[in-house]
């Protein structure tokens, strides 16, 4: 089975459960989009490593397992999204120590924010694409929005969006530098994020 490569295309709010995200990944050389629910932690994990400028003052998980790779020269070479059952995908860790390869299951959540952390690449298989792979549409009518959750997602991701800059517009950029500093203390590495964007316009 070939393997296809896959880049972030973003994370947005998942419609299909609450409190979840969608974690969407792109084909590299395709125009296939691979959607995966995940958890509110990993959301933020993976939006952390993501964004360069955001460092939260202590190491979270997973970049303790970083910390903790790095010490005992442990490498993440590369993920492999490997399964799909009843809707889940299953990962795998591809490591090297001394030369030394070696397999590790992982969810694919915690695999995808140990690879940005590791600048490995993240793969799928072929058949995995097929089955699950989703085209987004520019303009999708209303009766294709419950077969592609994926597509309202998109669509609330802009109104948040809008919403926040109507928020923020009327701030300062003292007002905006001290919102950005209690967002990072209270561990809100969303918020922070879009706040640095919005100082980074002015």
């Amino acid at each position: 089975m070939s393997l296809v490569r896959l880049n972030i295309k973003g994370i947005s709010y998942s419609q299909t459960q609450n409190g979840a995200y969608a974690l969407i990944l792109n084909e590299v050389d395709g125009d296939r989009k691979l959607p995966i629910v995940i958890g509110a932690f990993e959301a933020q994990s993976i939006a952390i490593a993501l964004e360069k400028e955001i460092r939260p003052p202590r190491p979270l998980t997973h970049d303790l397992f970083k910390n903790f790779a790095d010490r005992f020269d442990v490498v993440v070479k590369q993920v492999i999204i490997h399964k799909l059952v009843d809707g889940v995908f299953y990962s795998s860790l591809i490591c090297e120590r001394d030369k030394i390869e070696e397999i590790i299951d992982a969810r694919t959540s915690d695999a995808i924010a140990l690879a940005l952390r590791f600048q490995a690449p993240i793969f799928t298989y072929k058949n995995i694409l097929d089955k699950a792979g989703i085209y987004l549409k520019v303009n999708p009518k209303k009766e294709d929005e419950q077969e592609d959750s994926i597509l309202v997602d998109d669509l609330v991701a802009e109104e948040l969006e809008s919403s926040f800059q109507e928020t923020y517009k009327g701030k300062s950029i003292e007002e905006l530098h001290t919102m950005l500093d209690e967002a990072v203390a209270n561990e809100d590495y969303e918020a922070a994020a879009k706040i640095r964007d919005e100082i980074s316009k002015r």
